[in-house]
């Protein structure tokens, strides 16, 4: 494995392998991942030769351009898409299907219409047939920690974006996993309510010490919320480098070293922009 070198100010490590890299703190493992949708000549390479670690309580960031295979990686380690090749393991156990250790918040929500904020945060406990008293324990807990307590009996369609989000967070929550994938859940906010939110996870993630792996396009949002930023090329999805953040936080994105970091993260998905909008190009000749 390369070791990790600095360039512009910024601590990279490109093209990363497992090689040399076995921690006893290891929590999800990416060994030799492809994925390939269709069949024959129709087959399109979705990631290839995926390779990663993410430890134990880190904030890991996936960024790149559509396309690149962000969410089809984070599919992949929640178990709802397993790789056609290679291998994901979690605490060593490999990853065939969606397990508790691995809650998923989505971009659109995914809130039962019909129930409350109240029943929405309770509904995997109900599933899970945990005791009323600890039920109604752990999701009034979560309303307060998320400051829901005052919508506990709304609907979500009387919710804002922010506040139905919130839920979202609070239900994956209340199942205590180890584990949070997140995909682009802040994509659909205003930027104010996406900063307040975004503060609202980091709260979260420091006190729970929960491992998130993040889906993000905003390079100002991997650079303010990760550890780590992963950066995927265009389709076939690799890693093109695997960027450590240095920055101290609370993160302020109007300091040198946040921009030198912008500048170059920009630097690297422009050219995958590029290219994706290069085969955008090519695939509207066809249809024309």
């Amino acid at each position: 494995m390369r070791e990790a070198v600095r360039k512009d100010n910024v601590m990279i490590m490109e093209a990363p392998t497992l090689a040399g890299r076995q921690r006893q703190d290891v929590q999800i493992k990416v060994e030799g991942v492809h994925k390939r949708f269709g069949t024959a000549e129709d087959a399109v390479t979705a990631l290839k030769d995926i390779n990663l670690e993410i430890s134990d309580g880190e904030f890991v960031c996936l960024l790149g351009p559509s396309g690149c295979g962000k969410s089809t990686l984070l599919n992949a380690v929640a178990g709802f898409s397993p790789p056609t090749e290679g291998r994901i393991t979690v605490e060593g156990k490999d990853v065939v299907a969606p397990g508790p250790d691995r809650g998923m918040v989505f971009q659109e929500y995914a809130l039962f219409p019909w129930m409350t904020v109240r029943q929405n945060i309770a509904f995997g406990l109900e599933l899970q047939k945990r005791p009323l008293a600890e039920i109604d324990e752990r999701t009034e807990a979560l309303m307060h920690k998320l400051k829901l307590q005052d919508f506990r009996d709304r609907f979500p369609k009387d919710l804002s974006g922010g506040m139905r989000q919130r839920v979202a967070i609070a239900r994956v929550l209340a199942l205590n996993s180890p584990i949070m994938l997140m995909d682009e859940p802040f994509g659909a906010l205003d930027a104010l309510t996406r900063r307040s939110l975004q503060d609202e996870l980091l709260r979260i993630w420091a006190e729970l010490k929960k491992t998130i792996i993040f889906v993000t396009h905003s390079i100002d949002e991997s650079i303010y919320l990760a550890d780590r930023i992963i950066v995927m090329t265009y389709r076939p999805g690799t890693v093109k480098a695997d960027v450590r953040v240095e920055i101290e936080r609370p993160r302020d994105s109007t300091r040198a070293e946040f921009n030198d970091l912008k500048k170059y993260l920009t630097s690297l998905v422009m050219k995958e922009q590029e290219r994706f909008a290069e085969d955008e190009g090519k695939l509207a000749g066809l249809r024309g």
